[in-house]
């Protein structure tokens, strides 16, 4: 398990999707990584090292940007291609980046210190697009020379288990331009006798469509399971089902009606927790800002009331802060 959720806390890839984009982080202007890396070894070299340039430099380019850097900086240096220096102060050297993966075709980002449990695993694995979860796969076995499946098998058991199986092998359907009224009541149907009109529930029923249906789709079929079920989804998730597995069909439910609303509860919880949960806080701002950081700060005031780059500024300090909000940018 250690391994598996270690790597996909790590990794962070700039991948091509259908879906809408709200990035907090797009590509820079008159692009030029010799440069970049240039002002990035005067920074390190400055005495007490000039943090502000480098955060400067690498919260302002894109995952493929700083791959690029971080190859120039290796020509220049003739080190080891880490963007940031070991001696910096505070939580900014997890902005270092690995050329471990020369071959991959998307960028690969490693940051240190992330988490290694079931929440990390359920939440990326639960979250992620189908077109993530294949680019996922793929650099996990072009890295470690075998499955991400077989590892995850082996990681985990049980329901839990087929569940995230399910996910890995990503066959969900694409969104179509066809609404299937038909299916969608099938489908409600189903979840409601699969769950709560038996005793017991029938897993496998509820893992087959959870996973292969499109995201459009079951968000269609959610609305419909309320004319069935005397509760919602997520009430009979919580009613048939306990554990990891119960986690993991929560995340889904919540990642299909508002991926960008969840992980700004995330954000809110890890902010609010004791010492604050930093490794989640750095996970969700790195790998989603360019993705959809700004509607997550959308999504985060509506919710509570503040946006999340005064919550940043109330529960973070020094470098670290810095680094944060600079990759959320400014509030709208």
């Amino acid at each position: 398990m250690a391994m598996v959720s270690e790597f996909l806390g790590q990794l962070s890839l700039n991948i091509g999707s259908c879906e809408p984009k709200y990035p907090t982080v797009v590509a820079a202007l008159d692009f030029d990584p010799d440069r970049d890396a240039a002002r990035i070894e005067t920074a390190i070299k400055t005495k007490g090292v000039d943090e502000q340039t480098i955060i400067d430099v690498i919260t302002k380019r894109t995952y493929a940007q700083r791959r690029e850097i971080a190859f120039a900086y290796e020509r220049r240096a003739k080190k080891s291609c880490f963007l940031l220096h070991p001696n910096l102060n505070g939580k900014c050297v997890y902005l270092k980046v690995s050329c471990v993966q020369k071959k991959s075709n998307e960028g690969l980002c490693l940051f240190q210190g992330l988490g290694t449990d079931e929440e990390t695993l359920i939440e990326i694995l639960c979250s992620r697009s189908k077109d993530e979860l294949t680019e996922i796969k793929k650099v996990y076995k072009e890295l470690f020379k075998k499955d991400l499946d077989k590892d995850v098998a082996g990681d985990t058991s049980g329901n839990f288990a087929k569940l995230l199986l399910a996910l890995v092998q990503t066959k969900r359907a694409e969104p179509s331009a066809v609404v299937d009224y038909e299916k969608i009541d099938e489908d409600a149907r189903a979840l409601y006798d699969a769950g709560v009109k038996i005793r017991g529930t029938d897993v496998p029923t509820w893992i087959s469509i959870m996973s292969e249906r499109s995201v459009p789709h079951l968000q269609r079929v959610f609305q419909r399971y309320k004319s069935y079920s005397p509760y919602d989804m997520q009430e009979s998730i919580v009613k048939e089902v306990k554990g990891d597995l119960q986690k993991s069909f929560l995340v889904l439910v919540q990642c299909f009606e508002n991926k960008q609303l969840y992980f700004a509860k995330r954000l809110n919880e890890a902010m609010k927790s004791k010492g604050a949960k930093e490794k989640m806080v750095t996970r969700i701002i790195v790998s989603r800002c360019e993705v959809d950081l700004k509607k997550i700060c959308s999504e985060y005031k509506s919710c509570f009331g503040q946006s999340l780059q005064k919550t940043i500024l109330e529960h973070t300090k020094g470098d670290y802060q810095k680094v944060l909000l600079s990759l959320c940018g400014p509030e709208e």
